[in-house]
């Protein structure tokens, strides 16, 4: 959602039972879904911990699926962004995507911008769980650097990068709300 700047700080976060809760999981199972690699060519050098999608292919139908981190995840995400959006957006909406998003060590999300029709009114919210000083992350041709314990939104309608020259992997939980005046606009 183009929210009118490059990126918003939300503010502060306790994500410690995120973290722990992602970080406990084993590298098999951020292989096991790899839809958003095969379908989104930018994001072929990340991995996944998909917990809900939607369904593309019948939008402007909303039609979001429980998928495979849903079980171990959901318990202590839902929460957390129960949290974010009773304190930032307002209620009566619908969360479309959520997922652990991994960029491994050396990977690099190229420029892009979310061009799917849901990207267009889905603000676009991320929770660091992990960073390192290494990773780059472009927005609108200017850097910007997501801290552990702060949420952010993210204009997905300019152009944005990711590049981790770390030698650790950058994790964000990143979870896509349409507010209830753009659900609206879709069911009309």
């Amino acid at each position: 959602m183009d929210i009118g700047v490059p990126v918003k700080e939300l503010g502060d976060i306790e994500v410690t039972p995120l973290i722990d809760a992602i970080m406990s999981i084993d590298d098999e199972a951020w292989l096991a879904n790899n839809h958003r690699q095969n379908a989104y060519e930018v994001h072929a050098q990340t991995q996944s911990l998909v917990m809900l999608f939607v369904d593309t292919k019948v939008w402007p139908t909303v039609k979001v699926t429980k998928e495979s981190a849903w079980n171990e995840l959901s318990e202590v995400a839902l929460p957390i962004m129960d949290s974010i959006l009773e304190k930032y957006y307002p209620p009566g909406g619908t969360v479309i995507r959520a997922m652990a998003a991994k960029l491994v060590s050396g990977g690099v999300i190229k420029p892009h911008v979310d061009s799917h029709q849901s990207f267009h009114v889905g603000h676009r919210i991320h929770i660091p769980i992990t960073a390192n000083p290494r990773v780059r992350f472009m927005i609108d041709g200017k850097p910007h650097r997501f801290e552990i314990g702060k949420v952010y939104e993210l204009n997905n309608q300019i152009q944005h990068s990711v590049m981790n020259k770390g030698k650790d992997d950058r994790i964000n939980f990143i979870f896509d709300y349409i507010p209830p005046v753009e659900l609206a606009k879709l069911n009309s």
